[in-house]
């Protein structure tokens, strides 16, 4: 059976858009998907582990063949345990808030505790990294309130979706449909939010 994990990057709770345009996704998703489990993963609920000195150094005796121990090792079995949360979903839901045009830090502290070698990606000598979460799909919702498409540079710039897009592809989760709320200072906030939900039930339709 299929899981879905909704991971929220957004500390804004009920005001944020990300969060109205994920609600309406999973809304059509329970409708559509009756028989799939459907979390949610609030990034700033306060369970997510540092990836600080003990764990960079745990990381590194794992890649030297090593088994960390002490702080590192406690370091490393909180990595592993966010990763096995992760893994255990075969469909993600990422709510994704532009943040000084990039994505907000949580989101990377995530990316940072779960891409370990041996668990999201294997590293050849002759092909290079080798992605290991294969056979999973993402849907994106990627919001902004003053970039927009087709804003010349003064407006900022997008480092939001290609970093994001590019870590799951990485990872090896190349079935991705994203859905986007970029109004821009001036935009019809309601109007572009009620096209924003609409997008996101018909990419849940079918997910």
């Amino acid at each position: 059976m299929s899981r879905l994990l909704h991971i929220s990057a957004s500390p804004r709770g009920s005001a944020s858009h990300s969060r109205d345009i994920a609600d309406a996704f999973l809304a059509e998703y329970q409708d559509s998907h009756p028989d799939v489990q459907v979390d949610h993963y609030d990034l700033w609920d306060g369970t997510l582990p540092q990836f600080g000195p003990a764990a960079a150094g745990a990381k590194m005796t794992v890649f030297g063949g090593g088994t960390p121990a002490g702080e590192e090792k406690v370091a490393w079995e909180a990595a592993v345990a966010t990763f096995k949360r992760f893994d255990a979903y075969d469909r993600y839901l990422f709510s994704v808030p532009m943040w000084n045009g990039g994505v907000p830090y949580i989101l990377k502290q995530l990316i940072d505790v779960v891409s370990q070698p041996g668990m999201a990606f294997d590293i050849d000598g002759e092909r290079g990294y080798v992605p290991l979460l294969t056979g999973k799909r993402a849907a994106v919702i990627y919001t902004s309130a003053v970039w927009a498409p087709g804003l010349g540079i003064e407006w900022g710039q997008n480092a939001q979706s290609p970093y994001f897009e590019g870590w799951l592809r990485w990872a090896g989760i190349s079935d991705i449909q994203d859905i986007r709320f970029h109004p821009a200072l001036w935009g019809d906030y309601p109007a572009e939010l009620k096209k924003a939900a609409e997008a996101a039930r018909e990419v849940a339709r079918t997910f």
